[in-house]
């Protein structure tokens, strides 16, 4: 069976959260970080509390109902385009669904979604040296940015 044609995505509900937070945990510990599952939960409900303020997550199932990733989607504005842009701030997929063509049905619904609202643009990043995340987006036909990520704390 192709597991891509058997992979479902679909804006994350309330029932879905018991399947997300680890999924969440796994992607932050992928970059280093370990944030409590408290706040990981706490985070997605917000998400489903101000979906039109906030962003919305997408989740992606297999053919048995498993969660196999999830994509995050932020609204903002971008001033060198003179609009509104969605920006992908999170893609993971679970280390057992990789290669399947999880990663390319979640961008793909989150260009979806950002269509959806009027959005004319997803954005996104990933880190300088997520070689296997680079090959997926550089797939899409996307245009790569020369841009540098900054991070403050305040």
């Amino acid at each position: 069976m192709d597991r891509v044609t058997s992979v479902r995505t679909s804006r994350v509900t309330s029932e879905d959260l018991p399947d997300l937070v680890p999924l969440l945990a796994a992607y932050a510990a992928f970059y280093g970080e370990s944030p409590a599952d408290a706040d990981l939960l706490a985070m997605a409900e917000a998400f489903l509390a101000a979906p039109e303020h906030d962003g919305v997550r997408v989740v992606a199932r297999g053919p048995e109902g498993d969660a196999l990733g999830f994509a995050t989607v932020l609204w903002s504005w971008d001033t060198t385009l003179g609009q509104r842009l969605a920006v992908m701030e999170d893609l993971f997929v679970a280390e057992a669904a990789r290669g399947a063509g999880v990663g390319r049905r979640l961008l793909e619904a989150c260009r979806e979604v950002a269509a959806a609202v009027g959005y004319r643009w997803l954005q996104w990043q990933t880190a300088p040296d997520n070689a296997t995340a680079q090959r997926l987006y550089d797939a899409t036909g996307a245009n790569r940015s020369t841009w540098l990520t900054y991070r403050l704390p305040t």
